[in-house]
């Protein structure tokens, strides 16, 4: 008998899987970060995935005996992301923003952006940030990737238009999927193209966007699981910030007189506010965030006092 057959034949509970699978990721050094941040997360979120199990809930599950073809399955989940390193998205092809399920291949970064979390809790009512969601009529996802965002936004505004743009025709595949899934097709229009030029002209109530920032140092350390995400996705520059700096370039030639611009940065917060002294941004943090997302609003723009400080 095979180590493997020995497994499936005394491994017959979730519970089971559960401790070879803390126990396998954590010996292998694994990295996390695409929607679990520990070996226990990342391992309840593969069996869970792997046996179609409600994402949130598995505690009446841990001792429910399971089929040999059940216990197959997970066996090669876990095997897959100790040998392969990819994100366990990608290995189940799901990822889930505020319980929010996404397609999600090696086509596109796996959605996990901490605006998703503002659009479900703090943008989805009425609030000083962007007013009345019933009145934000067009919004702008800029570097959509697979599309999570302009989704999530599609829910939250339920009066808006949604326009979604990347640079990446593969990543609009993907999010071609995913609102046809979410059956939005009517709502959010995907358009190919560099940052705004598939807009020209065109204004927006709201304008989200997660960018790539990752500097160029940062960069070359990834571990495998992040070199597994398309590298157009992160690639942000030298210090992180060069599509940064042509979004607040643009932005104000398409937002409407009462609009918003919201822009995920990770940790370059301080280069922001060396380079942008003029500018009054609002921070907004969310549960595992601080300082990593910022708010404008059009008229913070005035006479063009966004104009980057030179660095000597």
């Amino acid at each position: 008998m095979t180590e493997s057959d020995e497994r499936l034949e005394l491994f017959a509970t979730p519970r089971d899987w559960l401790r070879y699978a803390i126990g396998r990721f954590r010996a292998e050094g694994l990295a996390f970060g695409h929607g679990a941040t520990t070996a226990l997360d990342e391992a309840v979120y593969l069996i869970l995935e792997g046996l179609g199990l409600p994402i949130d809930t598995l505690d009446p599950f841990l001792d429910a005996r399971l089929l040999h073809s059940e216990r197959r399955r997970l066996e090669t989940l876990i095997e897959a992301r100790v040998t392969t390193r990819k994100p366990a998205a990608y290995l189940v092809n799901r990822a889930y923003i505020q319980g929010v399920p996404f397609y999600v291949d090696e086509r596109v970064i796996v959605p996990r952006s901490f605006i998703g979390e503002l659009l479900v809790t703090a943008l989805s009512e009425d609030n000083a940030l962007t007013g009345d969601p019933g009145e934000v009529l067009r919004v702008l996802d800029l570097c959509a990737g697979g599309g999570s965002l302009a989704i999530l936004a599609a829910r939250v505004f339920p009066n808006a238009a949604i326009d979604a743009v990347d640079l990446s025709g593969d990543a609009l595949a993907v999010a071609k999927r995913n609102v046809e899934e979410h059956k939005l097709v009517e709502r959010v229009r995907l358009l190919q193209g560099d940052l705004f030029r598939p807009v020209a002209g065109e204004r927006y109530d709201l304008i989200l966007t997660n960018p790539p920032y990752v500097d160029a140092k940062a960069l070359a350390a990834f571990p495998p699981e992040y070199s597994a995400e398309p590298r157009l996705a992160h690639a942000g520059g030298d210090d992180g910030l060069d599509v940064v700096r042509r979004i607040l370039a643009d932005a104000p030639d398409h937002l409407t007189p009462a609009g918003v611009l919201i822009c995920e940065i990770g940790r370059g917060r301080d280069l922001v506010l060396r380079d942008y002294p003029g500018l009054p941004f609002v921070w907004l943090d969310t549960e595992e965030s601080t300082g990593e997302v910022f708010l404008l609003r059009a008229s913070d723009f005035a006479v063009r006092k966004h104009r980057p400080k030179r660095s000597v």
